[in-house]
């Protein structure tokens, strides 16, 4: 993403294909490791139990040793669709579309920090109040409630 004088920030985040939810998102000044790396264990500190299938691209982080051994360490598997298929990745890309869409393009950016602002306040109003048609017409954190009160 482009902010102010066309610096550029690149927003990390893994989405829970289950209730639709983004569960941890980084953003940064470089698109790299410590970017992914940092959303991934943001994730894990907030389900340590979790041990999802990892639906991602097939960028450096994604198949570099590091991230192979964070997985495997956290009892995960990895899925990625063949190159220039994109499966597994297509559900975060359909979020990238709609974040763009109804956030980043309506506006100018005059900071980092403006920026940052902005997607975590999209982020928590993607959460708790967008609602979605596939999800029973809630939003994501609320179809996840009613998910564990289903199944309890």
């Amino acid at each position: 993403m482009k902010y102010c004088h066309n610096e550029k920030a690149y927003l990390s985040a893994i989405l829970d294909l289950g209730d639709k939810s983004i569960v941890a998102f980084v953003l940064g000044h470089s698109n790299n490791n410590e970017l992914v790396f940092k959303t991934f264990d943001m994730a894990r500190k907030e389900y340590p139990d979790a041990t999802p299938l990892f639906h991602s691209d097939r960028r450096f982080q994604y198949t570099c040793r590091s991230f192979q051994k964070k997985l495997v360490d956290a009892g995960m598997t990895q899925s990625m669709s063949r190159v220039s298929r994109c499966i597994d990745n297509g559900p975060m890309e359909a979020f990238w579309g709609m974040m763009k869409s109804e956030m980043y393009y309506l506006k100018k950016f005059s900071s980092y920090t403006e920026l940052e602002d902005a997607v975590i306040e999209y982020i928590d109003y993607y959460n708790h109040h967008r609602y979605q048609k596939r999800l029973d017409c809630m939003a994501p954190l609320e179809y996840r409630q009613y998910l564990f009160n289903t199944v309890a």
